[in-house]
């Protein structure tokens, strides 16, 4: 995964400019780095060499600056990040769903009205039909 190699980049960059300013492994880092397992790293990522800069106690960070890549050697992921189109006026658009939920709402109410309407004229056409009357 490149972001794991990016990232463990990063560390080992800002460990050698910790070190390279106070002249000593940085705290936090020693016990974390310790019990966090770190994956390999490939020979395509920026790494500077750790032991090196750890045994030269004269690195300076002129020296890490110079090691570090260029933003033009970085490589960028093509990520284009698209918004939603927003609506300014909140309100007019719940107010306007909530009217079409109620239109839509009394629309199912008259058709289940208008359905039971003919299903009991039928019933009562068939009742007619047999000479019997609703009812007795």
């Amino acid at each position: 995964m490149k972001w794991m190699r990016e990232r463990d980049a990063l560390i080992a960059q800002t460990m050698a400019f910790v070190q390279s300013v106070t002249g000593k492994k940085p705290e936090g880092l020693e016990a974390s780095a310790a019990e966090t397992p770190v994956a390999p790293v490939a020979a395509t990522a920026f790494v500077p060499n750790i032991e090196a800069l750890l045994a030269d106690k004269s690195v300076t960070s002129e020296a890490v600056a110079s090691e570090t890549p260029k933003p033009a050697q970085i490589a960028r992921p093509d990520i284009q990040i698209t918004h939603p189109e927003r609506k300014g006026d909140f309100p007019s658009e719940i107010r306007d769903r909530v009217a079409n939920f109620r239109a839509h709402q009394e629309r199912f109410s008259r058709e289940r009205e208008a359905y039971c309407s003919d299903t009991m004229a039928k019933v009562h056409a068939s009742l007619q039909e047999d000479g019997r009357r609703p009812g007795k």
